[in-house]
Protein backbone atom coordinates (compact mmCIF):
# COMPACT_ATOMS: atom_id res chain seq x y z
CA UNK A 1 0.00 0.00 0.00
CA UNK A 2 2.80 2.74 0.78
CA UNK A 3 4.37 1.89 -2.61
CA UNK A 4 1.38 2.24 -4.32
CA UNK A 5 0.38 5.78 -3.21
CA UNK A 6 3.39 7.38 -5.12
CA UNK A 7 2.74 5.15 -8.38
CA UNK A 8 -0.98 6.71 -8.51
CA UNK A 9 0.32 10.31 -7.88
CA UNK A 10 2.85 9.83 -10.54
CA UNK A 11 0.54 8.04 -12.73
CA UNK A 12 -2.15 10.82 -12.05
CA UNK A 13 0.43 13.73 -13.08
CA UNK A 14 1.14 11.80 -16.02
CA UNK A 15 -2.45 12.01 -17.21
CA UNK A 16 -3.12 15.53 -16.45
CA UNK A 17 -0.84 16.76 -18.66
CA UNK A 18 -1.87 14.71 -21.53
CA UNK A 19 -5.39 15.82 -20.72
CA UNK A 20 -3.92 19.91 -20.47
CA UNK A 21 -2.46 19.48 -24.16
CA UNK A 22 -3.32 22.56 -26.16
CA UNK A 23 -5.93 21.30 -28.92
CA UNK A 24 -5.15 23.13 -32.50
CA UNK A 25 -6.99 26.58 -32.88
CA UNK A 26 -10.00 26.33 -35.23
CA UNK A 27 -9.55 27.33 -38.60
CA UNK A 28 -10.16 30.87 -39.29
CA UNK A 29 -13.80 32.06 -40.82
CA UNK A 30 -13.87 34.09 -43.94
CA UNK A 31 -14.33 37.04 -41.87
CA UNK A 32 -11.44 36.60 -39.40
CA UNK A 33 -9.00 36.33 -42.56
CA UNK A 34 -10.33 39.66 -44.45
CA UNK A 35 -10.14 41.14 -40.52
CA UNK A 36 -6.79 40.04 -40.29
CA UNK A 37 -5.98 41.00 -43.82
CA UNK A 38 -6.84 44.55 -42.95
CA UNK A 39 -5.31 45.16 -39.77
CA UNK A 40 -2.08 44.26 -41.26
CA UNK A 41 -2.85 46.62 -44.10
CA UNK A 42 -3.63 48.99 -41.66
CA UNK A 43 -0.30 48.34 -39.40
CA UNK A 44 1.58 48.28 -42.64
CA UNK A 45 0.48 51.95 -43.18
CA UNK A 46 0.68 53.16 -39.80
CA UNK A 47 4.75 52.17 -40.19
CA UNK A 48 5.37 54.01 -43.13
CA UNK A 49 3.43 57.10 -41.91
CA UNK A 50 5.97 57.33 -38.94
CA UNK A 51 8.36 57.33 -41.32
CA UNK A 52 7.45 59.84 -42.99
CA UNK A 53 7.22 61.79 -39.76
CA UNK A 54 10.82 60.51 -39.32
CA UNK A 55 11.74 61.76 -42.21
CA UNK A 56 10.51 65.63 -41.94
CA UNK A 57 11.47 65.76 -38.07
CA UNK A 58 15.19 64.65 -39.51
CA UNK A 59 14.84 67.23 -42.30
CA UNK A 60 13.56 70.16 -40.19
CA UNK A 61 16.64 69.85 -37.60
CA UNK A 62 19.36 69.45 -40.46
CA UNK A 63 17.65 72.75 -41.52
CA UNK A 64 17.67 74.06 -38.26
CA UNK A 65 21.36 73.15 -37.99
CA UNK A 66 22.03 74.50 -41.06
CA UNK A 67 20.88 77.96 -39.98
CA UNK A 68 22.48 78.32 -36.99
CA UNK A 69 26.00 76.92 -38.18
CA UNK A 70 25.80 79.58 -41.10
CA UNK A 71 24.70 82.22 -38.72
CA UNK A 72 27.34 81.26 -36.47
CA UNK A 73 30.04 81.89 -39.57
CA UNK A 74 30.75 77.93 -39.04
CA UNK A 75 31.86 76.50 -42.60
CA UNK A 76 28.53 73.62 -43.31
CA UNK A 77 29.81 70.37 -45.61
CA UNK A 78 27.81 69.79 -48.36
CA UNK A 79 24.62 67.92 -47.76
CA UNK A 80 24.21 64.23 -48.50
CA UNK A 81 21.62 63.78 -51.06
CA UNK A 82 18.41 62.18 -50.17
CA UNK A 83 15.50 60.75 -51.19
CA UNK A 84 12.40 62.92 -50.42
CA UNK A 85 9.99 62.45 -47.76
CA UNK A 86 6.93 60.75 -49.60
CA UNK A 87 3.73 61.18 -48.01
CA UNK A 88 1.71 57.98 -47.69
CA UNK A 89 -1.51 59.31 -47.58
CA UNK A 90 -4.46 58.57 -45.88
CA UNK A 91 -5.76 54.91 -45.36
CA UNK A 92 -7.49 53.09 -47.64
CA UNK A 93 -8.44 49.67 -47.74
CA UNK A 94 -9.06 47.51 -50.97
CA UNK A 95 -10.13 43.70 -49.70
CA UNK A 96 -8.50 41.14 -52.39
CA UNK A 97 -10.99 39.23 -54.54
CA UNK A 98 -11.24 35.54 -52.97
CA UNK A 99 -10.06 33.29 -55.03
CA UNK A 100 -12.08 31.39 -57.57
CA UNK A 101 -13.20 27.39 -56.83
CA UNK A 102 -11.56 25.24 -59.37
CA UNK A 103 -14.07 24.86 -61.67
CA UNK A 104 -14.47 28.42 -62.10
CA UNK A 105 -10.86 29.18 -63.10
CA UNK A 106 -10.57 27.15 -66.03
CA UNK A 107 -8.38 25.09 -64.34
CA UNK A 108 -10.47 21.77 -65.55
CA UNK A 109 -9.23 19.28 -68.29
CA UNK A 110 -9.49 20.44 -71.83
CA UNK A 111 -12.79 19.20 -73.93
CA UNK A 112 -10.51 16.86 -75.85
CA UNK A 113 -9.56 14.87 -73.15
CA UNK A 114 -13.09 14.90 -71.55
CA UNK A 115 -14.70 13.86 -74.70
CA UNK A 116 -12.47 10.59 -75.23
CA UNK A 117 -12.14 8.54 -71.53
CA UNK A 118 -8.47 6.58 -70.90
CA UNK A 119 -10.37 3.43 -71.00
CA UNK A 120 -10.06 0.64 -73.84
CA UNK A 121 -12.21 -1.80 -75.06
CA UNK A 122 -9.28 -4.39 -75.14
CA UNK A 123 -9.94 -7.08 -71.64
CA UNK A 124 -7.40 -5.99 -69.06
CA UNK A 125 -5.46 -9.90 -69.38
CA UNK A 126 -4.02 -8.74 -72.91
CA UNK A 127 -3.18 -5.27 -71.80
CA UNK A 128 -1.12 -6.19 -68.64
CA UNK A 129 -0.10 -10.42 -69.17
CA UNK A 130 1.06 -11.66 -66.13
CA UNK A 131 3.53 -14.71 -66.21
CA UNK A 132 2.43 -17.90 -64.35
CA UNK A 133 4.64 -19.24 -62.42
Amino acid sequence: MKHSVPILCVSLALFASTVAARLPAPAPTPEAQAKAAEAAARTAWVGKTDSYKLCVAQDNVAAKYRASATAAGKTVPAATATPACTDPGPFVYVAAEPAKPLEASGAHSPATTAASPPSTAAPAATTNPTPKP
